[in-house]
Parts: C-alpha cells; sequence; structure tokens
C-alpha cells in the first residue's frame, strides 16, 4: 500500500489535511478495514460517517457520507489515509481467500443464494455477471435511485448531505464489463434523470451531486454510443439528452446539450469509420 502524507495532501487544503491530523490523533477512527487496495473505516464526528478509499487509484478515490462541499477531500477522507501512512489495518485478502477455499461447495452457494435473495444491491450484480437473459428497466432503476433520495431526509424535502450512488456506477460498470452496453446505458440514463430531477432538492456537497450527474451523462453518452451501433436506436437517445435540455434544471441544459452532441458526433464519425 502505497500511500504518503505528500500524495494525500494532492487531495485536500492545507486547513482540511491538519483537521485530518487532529482526527487520527483524537482516535476517531472505527471499524477500520482493509481489503486488496480498498480500506473502509467509520470516522466520529458530530456522528458516525463511512469512508471507504481505494489506496491503489488515481487519487484514492475517496467517497464519505458527510456534507462537506468544499474544494478536495474531507477530514474524514484525510484521517483514514493517514492512517495508512505508517500503521494501515492488517489486509484481510488472505483470510477471505483462505475462507473461499475452505467452504464447502453445497454450503457457499447455499449462503450465497441466502444473501442474493436479501440485497437487490448485490442481486443486480449478480444478474449482470452471471445472466445475461434480464435487467431493471429505466423507470424501474430510476424508482430504486429516487427512494435514495426519500429516504436521506424523509421529514423535509432538502438534501443536507451526499447520496452514495456507487451501487449504480458499479452496476453499469458490471454491464459494460460483460458488453452490455445497453443495459449500462439503462443505468447511467436512469442516474442522470433522478439526479436532474431532484437537483432541486440539494442543499448541500453541490460538488458531489454535480460530479455524480457528470459521470453517469458521459456513461450514458458512451454506453448509448456503442449501443445504437447495434440497435440503431440513435434518434430514442440524442431524443432523451434533447429533452433534458429543455425540461430538465436550468443549469444543466448546457451539460445535456453538450452531451446530445458529442453522441451524434460520435455515431457520424462511426458512420464515416464504417
Amino acid at each position: 500500500m502505497n500511500v504518503t502524507e505528500d500524495a494525500i495532501r494532492d487531495i485536500c487544503t492545507d486547513a482540511v489535511f491538519e483537521r485530518g491530523e487532529n482526527y487520527l490523533a483524537e482516535s476517531r477512527l472505527r471499524d477500520i478495514h482493509h481489503v486488496d487496495t480498498t480500506v473502509t473505516a467509520v470516522v466520529s464526528g458530530s456522528r458516525q460517517y463511512d469512508v471507504h478509499v481505494d489506496c491503489a487509484a488515481d487519487g484514492f478515490d475517496p467517497w464519505c457520507d458527510c456534507p462537506y462541499d468544499g474544494p478536495g477531500a474531507c477530514k474524514h477522507v484525510v484521517a483514514v489515509l493517514l492512517r495508512c501512512v505508517d500503521d494501515a489495518p492488517p489486509d484481510e485478502s488472505d483470510r477471505l481467500d483462505a475462507a473461499l477455499d475452505a467452504a464447502d461447495a453445497d454450503d457457499l452457494r447455499a449462503f450465497l443464494r441466502e444473501m442474493l435473495a436479501t440485497d437487490t444491491t448485490l442481486r443486480d450484480r449478480f444478474f449482470a455477471r452471471f445472466d445475461g437473459s434480464s435487467t431493471r428497466s429505466v423507470a424501474e432503476l430510476r424508482a430504486a435511485i429516487d427512494r435514495q433520495f426519500e429516504r436521506t431526509n424523509p421529514d423535509y424535502a432538502v438534501v443536507f448531505e451526499p447520496i452514495d450512488f456507487s451501487e449504480w456506477f458499479d452496476l453499469a460498470e458490471a454491464y459494460r464489463d460483460q458488453g452490455r452496453d445497453a443495459a449500462a446505458a439503462a443505468v447511467y440514463r436512469a442516474l442522470v434523470e433522478s439526479l436532474d430531477d431532484n437537483m432541486d432538492l440539494v442543499d448541500g456537497a453541490y460538488d458531489h451531486f454535480s460530479q455524480a450527474f457528470a459521470r453517469a451523462l458521459d456513461g450514458y453518452v458512451d454506453c448509448a454510443a456503442a449501443a445504437t451501433r447495434e440497435t440503431d436506436a440513435v434518434a430514442d437517445a440524442a431524443a432523451f439528452l434533447d429533452e433534458r435540455v429543455t425540461a430538465g434544471t436550468p443549469y444543466l441544459a448546457d451539460q445535456f446539450e453538450r452531451a446530445a452532441n458529442e453522441l451524434r458526433e460520435e455515431l457520424a464519425e462511426e458512420s464515416c469509420d464504417g
């Protein structure tokens, strides 16, 4: 694990770095785990915050569910990374591999099936990897994402803190890994729609939601372009983006227009190459 103080300073402000040092010194890290290159932890602040970082990724790909909306990473992420500089938690990957190797195949299957029966997120990723027969519709995906907004602050129609959309991005990537671009495009489109329609509820962590929206929109363009080469559905994909230019959140209109133009350009280039 190659985590250095200089690399941590590159992803945060000096003030946040100092606060992260204080959090580490005050022993605010709870329940910290390390598997392969991923470190997860709970950090005690005004409440308990979940953090995960990828120590092998450029910029550590940090996530924290705190409401920090400033530049760079938050103090909770910094505290976790600083712990990894000189005193990283033990890597549990060997223990995990040993347990998998030792498990009876029937017991392992029964355990996996039990987990899949009760965990929709895990079940979606399982189907994405091992079953190409069906996927959830955009409407079904969109409803599930909308529920994350509803659960964030059920008493008020305002979202103050970040929402972890990683399960949806992971699902889209699982489809892409299987070459199922249309299925990945459906996930990205559901994210784009939900973020666009719920953006007026956001009252904090603006950078987080803006970055999630941009990532989903870019993913949609890439996957829609790849899928339409097979299904010839470019008109529908571009029409969706065009409609959002006028009907969506006003300050996102430029991004939708850019995306529609990029989609048409990608397909025009593909047509010329063909």
